[in-house]
């Protein structure tokens, strides 16, 4: 079945016994490792989870049925996650759709395949299965999502606050749905008795979201300006904060640097080139600095790093905010 949101986050949370198969496509890995954290909170304290990965299915399409099949070693609740699934992995899933019987719920993180493949109409098409689609959002999505998530907890949140987890979150889901958790959690929120919550519950919870640090982050490491980059990665540095939108933020700077860069080369002034593409004022400075600084093959790699360097942080876990402060401090060194 193709799953809303909403639908997802209940199964997740407590598991029905008819669902065999979570499919989590799109490249919004961010999220899809968030909801599988949500199903280990829902399959309850010491769950075991076992590890597979598409490319050992493709060579043991059995072994998907016959894990979800197997008796935990302690007795206990199980379940099984797949990473890096493909389209190699349809024989997989089909035999574990099709089995007689699977105790152990899947969740299959499949950020390649397309929505229009075989493996995503395999899900939907099936009873057993929850296929559910993982895009960062744009910003008028954002704000839906957000208003949606806050509902679902039990909050009715003003439109300044909706617009401050957005811009905090920078298209990051997962981001939007801890910074909704930690303030029903303040409130003492639930579906079943909403509660009013302003610009000012999220100052009290002391969230990581602050306008503008983001950017300032960014322009200091495409400027090459180490010691500003250092000190505002120091106040970002709480200890839920995701260094995701930061690194998002930086593909989407290092894309407009890119297209500048461009007419810069073909002769175009630098200011004029600022000008048009309307840079801030006070981006002016650390802007010129970085269209000296970088040139396209250099801006083009960055750009490949920086994706890279945000799957390496998702897998990461706990430890991806040291994965991507390393990255951030290297790369504001080379420019410079």
């Amino acid at each position: 079945m193709k799953a809303t949101e909403a639908r997802l986050t209940a199964a997740l949370d407590r598991p029905p016994a008819d669902i065999r198969l979570y499919l989590l496509h799109g490249p919004d890995e961010a999220v899809a490792q968030a909801y599988v954290a949500r199903l280990a909170k829902g399959m309850g304290d010491g769950a075991e989870r076992v590890d597979l990965d598409g490319p050992g299915l493709r060579g043991d399409p059995a072994r998907l049925a016959d894990e979800a099949a197997a008796l935990s070693l302690f007795g206990g609740a199980r379940y099984v996650r797949v990473t890096g699934a493909g389209e190699e992995a349809l024989e997989a899933v089909a035999a574990l759709l099709s089995a007689e019987r699977a105790g152990n719920p899947a969740i299959v993180l499949a950020p390649t395949v397309k929505a229009t493949g075989k493996l995503v109409k395999a899900a939907i098409d099936s009873d057993r299965a929850l296929a559910f689609a993982c895009y960062p959002p744009g910003a008028r999505d954002a704000a839906t999502i957000v208003a949606d998530l806050a509902r679902g907890a039990g909050l009715r949140l003003s439109p300044a606050a909706v617009q401050r987890i957005v811009r905090g979150s920078d298209g990051d889901r997962a981001v939007m749905m801890r910074e909704v958790e930690k303030l029903a959690l303040y409130l003492d929120a639930a579906p079943d008795r909403p509660v009013d919550a302003d610009d000012a519950a999220l100052e009290a919870i002391g969230a990581d979201i602050a306008e503008g640090e983001i950017g300032d982050v960014v322009l200091a490491v495409t400027a090459g300006q180490v010691a500003p980059l250092i000190e505002g990665l120091r106040r970002m540095n709480g200890p839920d904060a995701s260094p995701i939108p930061i690194l998002r933020a930086l593909g989407r700077r290092l894309v407009m640097l890119a297209e500048m860069r461009a007419a810069v080369d073909a002769g175009e002034g630098a200011e004029q080139v600022m000008k048009r593409h309307r840079v801030f004022w006070r981006e002016e400075a650390a802007t010129g600095a970085a269209l000296r600084r970088w040139t396209l093959p250099a801006l083009a790699a960055a750009q490949q790093a920086a994706r890279r360097v945000e799957r390496e942080v998702i897998a990461a876990g706990p430890a991806g905010r040291v994965v991507a402060d390393t990255f951030l401090l290297r790369l504001a060194r080379s420019a410079r």
